[in-house]
């Protein structure tokens, strides 16, 4: 078996070929250093007598500078070319999820539907996920439930056109089915670039799904109602679907109430 020197310079000369930066290795080893040691970055190991580290010193003629490594810092953020990150606009996010193939929802869709609703809301609307309604349409909220919605809103001095209408995922469950955990993982970043974009005064999360994801929880509907919870600081009122209210009438009348609670945090 090689020595410890020997591997090391077999991997760095692989790396150099691979397009790293060069690393020199010195033939004696720096004082204090164990022999094959590599002089790690920043090091006093090589300096002149009585120079302090950190310190630049110029090189002899012909003399090698001393060991260590050498690299430049990234360009800029590693995160600097997410295209979700970049959407300078609802227009951009919606057009980027148009094209968006990140998970199966994609497979079987007809539209999809990224939201709808001006750039000033103040409040914003977040269900599930589209039905089949929305998938035909592209627009979120526009069965039935979203009649119902319509009305909630209308009734809290609210009009349709001065709120901001999404879902949790922008592309229709099969069946309507719930959203599955990696389908919410891939959609999400939409979302939450929708509301950083809007900051809106009140998020209205309806049903367990939209809840859930804003909050990062496990817990029930039930146990998330009447209380005020917070998505980076925007206040969270959480209430019931829609469509579950066209199922159970007898939720409409705590829905008014939270409708109520959210409304009152509009300036």
């Amino acid at each position: 078996m090689s020595d410890g020197r020997t591997l090391a310079r077999e991997f760095l000369e692989q790396q150099r070929l691979l397009g790293g930066d060069t690393v020199i290795l010195s033939d004696s080893p720096a004082p204090g250093s164990r022999p094959g040691s590599v002089t790690p970055p920043g090091s006093s190991a090589g300096l002149t007598p009585g120079a302090s580290p950190g310190k630049t010193l110029a090189p002899a003629a012909n003399a090698l500078p001393p060991a260590g490594l050498s690299y430049d810092p990234p360009s800029g953020d590693l995160f600097s070319t997410d295209p979700i990150a970049q959407a300078a606009s609802l227009e951009a996010i919606a057009q980027l999820v148009a094209t968006c193939t990140t998970c199966r929802l994609c497979e079987g869709r007809r539209h999809t539907v990224p939201g709808e609703g001006p750039p000033d809301a103040r409040l914003v609307v977040v269900g599930e996920g589209p039905g089949r309604v929305e998938d035909e349409t592209g627009r979120p909220f526009v069965g039935p439930a979203g009649e119902l919605l319509t009305k909630i809103l209308a009734a809290i001095d609210l009009p349709r056109e001065r709120v901001f209408i999404c879902n949790v995922v922008k592309c229709r469950p099969p069946e309507n089915r719930l959203p599955q955990f990696d389908e919410v993982a891939a959609c999400v970043p939409y979302l939450f670039r929708q509301i950083e974009l809007l900051k809106p005064q009140v998020i209205l999360a309806m049903g367990g799904t939209a809840a859930q994801t804003l909050l990062n929880t496990k817990q029930s509907l039930g146990a998330l109602r009447n209380q005020l919870h917070r998505f980076r600081g925007i206040p969270v009122i959480v209430t019931y679907h829609p469509a579950a209210l066209l199922r159970n009438p007898n939720w409409k009348k705590p829905t008014w109430d939270d409708v109520r609670i959210a409304r009152r945090l509009i300036a």
